[in-house]
């Protein structure tokens, strides 16, 4: 008797592990067979239970738990991109592809006031390209047609800030170069300033680097004319524009707070040191911030302090500043 139950629980514990593995096998096996492509972004923010549900949604796995299960202990190998998936692949194939980093077209956004070695880090974080491909086909000259004045050495500046579907590529940074150049001209050039510069203003360099100020000083955007008009107001008194953000782009690295020894940086970017703007853009701004510096609002202020929340208190006279600075200071905002 002893025997024969032995033998039955064997064969039970047998069924179950065939009826799992079954199960298992059905789960992870090809969802319909033969479809077309589609397309698929894995983002920066993309979670694997994210992922797994898009999957399904789009009926390309038959269990997200079970892509979930297959997939957790290689999640930390899976690259950032667009990945090009078939119903006909299996769900150990989609992982391994994910894996593998098998990226058909790469997705970057570069935010608004990014410098050039910020979107290099970008590039080299995510495995694009290597930071210096991207350095120094943004500095060294690239041989670019654009209607517009180009600078001479650095395009700091002239990289729009957007999003880009990049190919993999040996010259992919010079690609991602190319086509930013390209966006400026599109919707800067051709579009704010409809192909030429306003009659007795800036040059186009200094609207850039205006701009880039703007880019860098403001947090709000309501803000964003109003610090053009402080800063238009100082360069036509000819008083240093004393502009923390141009500090920072001489440091080379953003500090939470700049001390009173990294104001005397030498630099010609130092604009607590020169007179007058910067000799070129201290970061790669977007439409708002060029527009702000193509329309700076008319105003009285001469100064301006940044508050813990990203606004800023405007003063007319230096005594009100300093009384301002003293202000922020005590309250914390």
């Amino acid at each position: 008797m002893k025997r024969r139950w032995l033998a039955i629980t064997g064969l039970v514990i047998v069924a179950v592990i065939v009826l799992a593995g079954g199960w298992t096998w059905f789960l992870l096996a090809v969802p319909v067979g033969a479809g077309p492509k589609q397309s698929v972004i894995i983002g920066k923010e993309a979670s694997l239970r994210f992922v797994a549900h898009s999957l399904k949604q789009r009926g390309l796995i038959r269990s997200e738990r079970a892509f979930w299960l297959a997939a957790r202990r290689r999640w930390r190998q899976v690259r950032q991109g667009e990945y090009l998936f078939t119903p006909s692949m299996s769900t150990l194939q989609i992982i391994e592809a994910l894996a593998e980093g098998r990226v058909e077209a790469y997705w970057v956004t570069v935010p608004e006031g990014f410098t050039i070695a910020q979107i290099a880090d970008i590039l080299s974080e995510r495995g694009i390209a290597p930071r210096d491909d991207f350095v120094t086909a943004a500095t060294a000259g690239l041989m670019l047609d654009a209607d517009f004045p180009l600078p001479s050495g650095s395009l700091e500046g002239y990289l729009f800030p957007d999003t880009y579907r990049l190919l993999p590529e040996p010259r992919v940074a010079s690609s991602l170069v190319r086509r930013m150049v390209q966006r400026f001209d599109e919707l800067v050039w051709r579009g704010l300033l409809h192909e030429k510069l306003p009659q007795g203003g800036l040059t186009l360099n200094e609207i850039v680097t205006l701009a880039s100020l703007v880019e860098g000083e403001a947090k709000r955007d309501g803000e964003r004319r109003l610090i053009a008009g402080v800063l238009m107001n100082r360069l036509k008194r000819k008083m240093k524009l004393e502009c923390d953000a141009t500090v920072q782009y001489a440091l080379g690295a953003h500090k939470a707070r700049l001390l009173h020894a990294d104001l005397q940086v030498v630099s010609p970017y130092n604009t607590y040191l020169h007179e007058g703007l910067p000799p070129g853009p201290i970061n790669n701004p977007g439409l708002a911030s060029m527009r702000a510096a193509l329309s700076p609002e008319k105003t009285e202020f001469l100064y301006y302090v940044a508050k813990p929340d990203g606004s800023h208190v405007f003063s007319r006279t230096l005594e009100e500043h300093q009384a301002a600075i003293a202000r922020v200071r005590r309250s914390g905002g």
